[in-house]
């Protein structure tokens, strides 16, 4: 099976390469590598054109967030699996994509989805909050679970069928787009109990007060829109965050 690996990036010299070498890392080797970057002013494309070993596609255009530069990707992919690698997160370890696709061969499902680790921006081995996902349960869609997008795999043939992100959202088009796919429409899902990301802390939707303000609005615009009853997956998709600051991987 081959596998788009895509990247959005955006004046990201500071992590870009801790990403590549991470994808570099990786012992499966049929991958197709796209960097989506819109229009970065620092050394980004620099740094990525230079690397001879994953040879990635590069496309360069003005694009209205990441989420539009993400469906640019989706567009450019040619894999049977798509994946999304943000360009300040990282492969936790060298086999996570064969095991990804090792998981999609033995479950004959069409996605995957895995454990992810919030890690400190000066010391990626400084775990900040585990994300441990557990075994899939539609019913928990309705109580605000939901996997670490990061680590969710799709077949394209789930895009093409079911659609993209929803521009509409800035910040939850991810969390949209897993209620579209998980509970509107049912897709077969398998979980691979394993961290396979690690994240930088402070990314888009957790930067700041302001952005959570933001995307606890569009979280409930999200779960309106897929029929689930907001109040009762709010507030429990918050609370279920607080322990993943305290366990840790073993």
């Amino acid at each position: 099976m081959k596998v788009s690996i895509i990247t959005a990036t955006y004046n990201s010299e500071a992590t870009i390469l801790d990403t590549i070498r991470s994808l570099e890392s990786q012992t499966y080797k049929n991958i197709e590598y796209i960097i989506i970057d819109g229009l970065s002013s620092d050394n980004t494309i620099e740094l990525v054109s230079s690397n001879k070993v994953l040879f990635p596609r590069i496309f360069r255009e003005p694009d209205s967030g990441i989420y539009d530069a993400l469906n640019k990707g989706i567009d450019h992919a040619t894999g049977d699996i798509i994946g999304f690698l943000h360009s300040d997160d990282l492969f936790a370890y060298p086999n996570a994509i064969k095991d990804i696709v090792d998981k999609f061969q033995e479950t004959k499902t069409d996605a995957i989805y895995a454990d992810l680790e919030y890690v400190s921006k000066s010391n990626l081995n400084e775990t900040i909050r585990y994300w441990k996902s557990g075994p899939f349960d539609r019913s928990k869609l309705k109580l605000g679970w939901m996997p670490p997008h990061p680590t969710f795999y799709v077949k394209k043939s789930i895009y093409q069928k079911f659609g993209k992100f929803d521009l509409n959202f800035k910040i939850s088009a991810d969390y949209d787009s897993i209620l579209r796919y998980l509970w509107l429409n049912k897709i077969n899902v398998g979980y691979l109990e394993k961290v396979v990301i690690k994240m930088r802390v402070g990314g888009a939707s957790n930067g700041n007060l302001t952005k959570i303000l933001h995307k606890t609005k569009e979280d409930i615009v999200a779960l309106k829109k897929n029929g689930i009853f907001w109040p009762i997956a709010l507030t429990i998709k918050n609370i279920s965050k607080l322990p993943q600051f305290f366990i840790k991987n073993n």
